[in-house]
């Protein structure tokens, strides 16, 4: 038996939840297909913690999280729940350039502070400072599973049927539109596809009928297995003035550290950590792997080393001995661009995991309208077309 829908989108993860909610929420007949369940552990949007923040060295993300902002406020009315917790932001590192992403923040008004490492110790003990510091009080803790069932539930209220334990394995041309067909032989009829697949993409890009030309313009698709680790706090009320963003707070700020030596970033690990210490990760320092379905949830214990000695040098607050460990999936272009592209009435939808989460809702709205024809999406998210370095 073959179910048919409008659009079908295959995922349910941050940008696929997204897409289907603004779908569904525009009046059309949508099918979310999900491998698992919704933010799955074995996808990258599973958890609790991902940054929301607004410094970039490029003022078109700074501006783009100004607008995701306002679609994050709007979902936060229309699920009734809490998805951003406030705990402000520090960026430091020789690699990281402070002045340059106080100057877009400025550019941008928005509330920021440049401090002296001196000045950023006093603020918060915790963490060794090496140079000065960006503070931005803006930023925040994205709960990213929350988030996630949110916008499934407002998608179903919508009219959108959420379809679990579907694995893509096909998608066919027909006289019509498109057949999907799955690893057991199930198949779903829709006008039009939206695969926002993440870390399973690139086994899937052969296997989605697109042109030829098309599939030879995507930008190459990095899939890494990356490890993230908690660690306690030394002080026992460490994580209770987390959402604090006064000047003299001493709650843990999130973090985004470029040394030479290493890119680190940290935030408050909330359910993830029982709410007792923070997420510190190397950024991009898991093992290439050729998707998603190569991964091991094993933990490099190199990686391991790496980010203890770091914690050891650079955050006296915490115990330097991880007290729960994970893995989960980073799924980057080279440039770190995202990708949402369409050929046909197939949208590829691609918003790398590394700092996509931000910008969720956004990507959802710009995916529908790509999908739809109601508008575009901004031009280096099209095949080849971007260059900028982001992170």
């Amino acid at each position: 038996m073959t179910d048919s829908s409008d659009f079908v989108v295959v995922g349910a993860g941050l940008a696929g939840a997204a897409t289907a909610w603004q779908l569904a929420s525009r009046g059309h007949q949508v099918a979310l297909l999900e491998r698992n369940v919704p933010a799955s552990h074995a996808g990258s949007s599973h958890g609790s913690a991902r940054i929301f923040r607004y410094a970039y060295p490029d003022a078109f993300y700074t501006r783009a999280v100004l607008e995701s902002k306002a679609l994050w406020d709007g979902l936060a009315d229309a699920s009734g729940t809490s998805l951003i917790t406030p705990c402000g932001a520090v960026d430091y590192g020789p690699e990281r350039n402070p002045r340059l992403l106080a100057s877009v923040l400025a550019g941008e008004g928005i509330e920021h502070e440049l401090l002296s490492a001196a000045e950023a110790r006093r603020r918060w003990p915790q963490i060794a400072f090496d140079t000065e510091v960006l503070w931005h009080p803006g930023a925040g803790v994205i709960d990213a599973e929350v988030v996630v069932n949110a916008m499934v539930k407002l998608a179903v209220g919508h009219g959108a049927r959420l379809v679990t334990g579907w694995e893509l394995q096909s998608v066919e041309r027909t006289g019509a539109g498109y057949r999907l067909r799955s690893s057991t032989g199930e198949t779903v009829d829709a006008g039009n596809v939206v695969i926002s697949a993440g870390g399973w993409l690139p086994g899937l890009l052969g296997q989605l009928s697109l042109p030829a030309g098309f599939l030879a313009g995507l930008p190459g698709i990095i899939v890494r297995q990356e490890q993230a680790f908690h660690f306690k706090y030394r002080d026992h009320d460490g994580g209770a003035a987390a959402g604090s963003t006064a000047p003299g707070a001493r709650g843990w700020p999130t973090f985004i550290h470029k040394a030479a030596e290493i890119q680190a970033y940290g935030l408050p690990g909330g359910r993830d950590a029982g709410y007792a210490g923070q997420k510190v990760a190397e950024y991009n320092g898991g093992r290439l792997i050729p998707s998603a379905a190569e991964q091991t949830g094993e933990v490099d214990p190199a990686n391991r080393r790496r980010v203890v000695d770091y914690v050891r040098r650079y955050l006296p607050g915490l115990d330097p001995e991880p007290y729960a460990e994970t893995t989960c999936l980073f799924t980057n272009t080279p440039n770190e661009d995202f990708l949402i592209d369409r050929a046909d009435n197939v949208t590829v939808l691609s918003p790398c995991s590394g700092h996509g989460a931000k910008f969720a809702p956004l990507i959802g709205q710009w995916a529908a309208d790509l999908a739809t024809g109601a508008g575009n999406v901004p031009s280096r998210f099209r095949t080849a077309s971007s260059t900028a370095v982001t992170t």
